[in-house]
Formats: structure tokens, sequence, C-alpha cells
């Protein structure tokens, strides 16, 4: 048997027989893992309840022959007390757990900046010291930017030019008016410069930001990360929009 310990946050939980759940957490050092918690699912489990979605938990695991297996559970902090007393708040956590799990492809692969971000954007969600979507908007841009896909913001995409006229997912962010393609969003100044914030952690210039600009930048990062994902992020269809 080989033992051995991390801490992660609990992104997802499934049913496994008449008792037990496999559960999939990002961990600091392992990466993502799933793993067999035998018993949980009954009312006298040791540590049911430390092995829920949103959990920030440290574990000890070993490792078994298909799944590893949870062996010891202890809470550090867990966010899904306070944020599902909250809904804007619960369903931009859900969203982020969601997106780890999808930016994580192999498992027990180190991902630690994918794992400290996801930590950072619960932990401020939490805090609510920012509007819930604009916590989102910025782990969905540094998420994205950590795995090699950041938006260009500041000169096209394409060939660099300074000039900015559009927003097209397709080449990478903005583009100039003569790289821009078809469809091409044509967003406003402002809102770029909001997108700019977040994915610098510029809060103040972000929280100064106007309802509309919020608006048309949750549209635009959430269409820019589904189409690196290649598929849609469910729990996007319940998070609050500013509205306009």
């Amino acid at each position: 048997m080989s033992l051995y310990r991390d801490e992660g946050v609990v992104l997802r939980t499934q049913k496994l027989g008449e008792a037990d759940r496999i559960v999939t957490i990002l961990a600091r050092r392992t990466g993502k893992i799933r793993a067999v918690a035998k018993g949980v699912r009954r009312t006298t489990s040791r540590f049911g309840a430390r092995l829920e979605p949103f959990t920030h938990v440290d574990l000890q695991l070993h490792t078994g022959r298909t799944l590893d297996v949870v062996t010891q559970a202890e809470t550090i902090r867990p966010y899904g007390e306070v944020l599902a007393a909250d809904y804007p708040r619960y369903t931009a956590g859900s969203a982020m757990l969601e997106t780890a799990d999808r930016l994580t492809h192999g498992e027990k692969e180190p991902a630690l900046r994918q794992f400290l971000l996801l930590v950072g954007g619960l932990r401020t969600l939490a805090e609510r010291g920012h509007e819930a979507r604009l916590v989102l908007d910025a782990y969905f841009l540094r998420s994205l930017a950590v795995a090699g896909y950041a938006p260009a913001l500041d000169a096209c995409a394409k060939c660099q030019a300074p000039a900015i006229r559009a927003f097209a997912i397709v080449a990478g962010g903005v583009v100039c008016g003569a790289c821009r393609p078809a469809g091409a969003a044509v967003p406003a100044g402002e809102t770029i410069g909001l997108m700019t914030a977040l994915l610098r952690g510029d809060w103040a210039t972000a929280d100064a930001s106007e309802s509309r600009h919020r608006s048309e930048c949750s549209g635009l990062v959430a269409a820019y990360l589904q189409w690196h994902l290649e598929h849609g992020i469910r729990s996007l269809r319940h998070v609050e929009r500013e509205p306009v």
C-alpha cells in the first residue's frame, strides 16, 4: 500500500454503489485526482461532509489499481458553507469548479498554478469584496492564461498592430481593421479595458466599471473560454449577469 498526503479542492462527486462516492479533487502537488471515498454516504461517516464540492481539504490517500482511496480528510476551509447562502456567488463558484476540471486534462499531472488560482478565486468570492461575476471573469481569464490561451488585448492578435477595431475569438483576441474576420465583435474600448484589468488584477479599475461594460465583458470572456475548451460550461447557464 502506497500512502501519500496532499491538500486540494473538491471539484465534483458521483455516487458509487450504495454508500461510496468517487471524488474528483484538484490537489496542490499531485494535480487532478479521482479517488474513492468509502462509506461517505452513510450517516455514520467520519468525513463525508468534508468531501463535498467547494471544500478545501487536507487528504491522505493510498494508491489503488484504478482509483486511489481516501483514508483521511480534514477540512482546511469549507467554502461551500459561505457560498451556498448567496446564489450569484454559489453559481459563479460552480462555474469555477467546472472550469478547473476541464482545464486540467490529465490525472496526476501537477497543476500548481491552476490550484492556486482556484483557491484564490473561491476565497475572493467568499470574502464578498468584489461583484461575483467580476471575480468569475477574472478567474476565467487568468486560468486561460495559465493554460496558454491568454487573449491578446493590447495589440492585434495577428499582426501586432496597435490600432484595435474588434475582438475575434478565432483570432485569439483583439484585431485591427485589416485582420478583422467576418463576425468579429466590436466591443467598447472600456470593455477591453475591463478585460485587461481583470487579467492583471487591477481591482480598482474593475470595481469602477459600468454595468454595460461588465455585461459585454462577461459575454466575450464566456465565449472565448468555451471556444478554447471546445465544450460548453454547463454551470454558466445559471450564472447571473449584470443588467445592461
